[in-house]
């Protein structure tokens, strides 16, 4: 792949808190224009690699680059010019209650730009046109569905323009009508604006319908036991535990060998 290529560089990275370390030797790369999946279990790590990838925790060894450049080495004015290559949602959405959806999206138009304010809420509401959102541009968050919180939190992440957009758990809470719609929102965004996309999530149906490529985290192993395009891990990976993730086989029963590889 070439260098051109690659949005995201993750190079041993170790992720944990004081001594306890949750996943560790991580090393994968995000290219330009996919959608990129973590996926695990329940425990496993996810959101706390999420955490470390966009700069909240330090991780406890190794790097990771943003066209390049090293966002644990990066300081002052050289971070803050990476952390606004890419947009966060959070898993609850995380919107300001006492905006309207306008208001929040164009929160981060208000912070780091010196627009004019007729140009700050063109944007924010091409933004929201994206997201299949506009016509609630002038309601409150408590007015609106999960499903278009979640919308509105991805139109206020798409404000500034990055190149990368970090998705927690994006369907939690959805029914499942809503987070097809969701995962259709998510595939038209990549193709259209050719964004990276990086998506934290566990439900199957969400990961075979947008995703490119994943990485399954496993919380006993404490590393990546799984990479690749979601239907050939199902397929063909040769971890009985990653078969049975994919295939949605139940859990052994109580009593039963565990067929996971001992860490």
């Amino acid at each position: 792949m070439s260098s051109a290529a690659i949005a995201i560089e993750v190079r041993g990275v170790t992720v944990g808190y004081g001594d306890r370390v949750i996943q560790q030797d991580l090393d994968f790369q995000v290219r330009r224009g996919e959608v990129f999946v973590i996926l695990g279990g329940s425990g496993s790590g996810k959101s706390s690699l999420l955490k470390v990838m966009i700069g909240l925790y330090e991780p406890l060894a190794g790097d990771i680059l943003f066209d390049g450049e090293s966002l644990v080495a990066a300081e002052g004015e050289s971070r803050l010019r990476l952390l606004r290559k890419f947009g966060v949602m959070y898993q609850s959405g995380a919107l300001f209650g006492s905006l309207t959806v306008l208001e929040n999206v164009r929160l981060a138009l208000d912070e780091f730009t010196q627009l004019g304010r007729e140009e700050k809420d063109l944007i924010a509401m091409a933004k929201l046109n994206q997201v299949n959102l506009l016509p609630a541009a002038a309601r409150m968050p408590s007015e609106l569905s999960g499903g278009m919180q979640k919308r509105a939190a991805i139109a206020r992440a798409l404000a500034l323009d990055p190149g990368i957009l970090f998705l927690d758990e994006p369907s939690a809470g959805l029914d499942p009508i809503t987070s097809a719609g969701l995962d259709s929102t998510i595939r038209t965004l990549s193709r259209g604006l050719g964004i990276a996309f990086v998506v934290v999530t566990h439900e199957l149906q969400s990961i075979y319908a947008i995703a490119d490529r994943c990485i399954m985290l496993d919380a006993t192993r404490k590393t990546i036991i799984a990479q690749g395009a979601p239907a050939d891990l199902r397929d063909n990976s040769e971890d009985p535990y990653v078969r049975q993730f994919f295939r949605r086989g139940a859990e052994p029963l109580a009593g039963a060998i565990d067929e996971r590889p001992a860490p």
